[in-house]
């Protein structure tokens, strides 16, 4: 993969709010839907730029496909990782990780954003 792809990948905020949140770990399209406020087809969309440039995976189990950032990406850009780490620290990427923080410490569940995405997070107090 060239560099230019790389950023061309990354040029996008959505994408890059994105990539932020799978830096934590796994999740599903839902989740990301209701962290970011966005609809599924603009999620779905980003997925499939950064999975086609094999910046993350997916993996499917039942309904759900889960995505992650691919290991074998982190492997040969631990310096650019290390830079958006750094830059993830901005307030806009920083309010995204509070509203993960708050949804994987809280009783909810994937299943309960599939139900109801906007009382879940309105319980979160966000």
């Amino acid at each position: 993969m060239e560099l230019v792809d790389i950023f061309k990948a990354l040029g996008d905020e959505n994408r890059l709010r994105i990539f932020n949140l799978l830096l934590q770990g796994e999740l599903c399209v839902c989740e990301i839907e209701s962290i970011l406020s966005l609809n599924q087809s603009n999620v779905s969309r980003h997925l499939n730029k950064l999975k086609s440039m094999k910046l993350i995976k997916a993996k499917k189990n039942a309904q759900w496909i889960f995505y992650s950032v691919d290991p074998e990406f982190t492997k040969n850009n631990a310096s650019l990782i290390s830079y958006l780490t750094d830059k993830f620290s901005h307030k806009d990427f920083e309010e995204d990780l509070l509203k993960l923080s708050a949804y994987k410490n809280s009783k909810f569940s994937c299943v309960d954003l599939r139900n109801d995405s906007t009382e879940v997070m309105n319980n979160l107090n966000l």
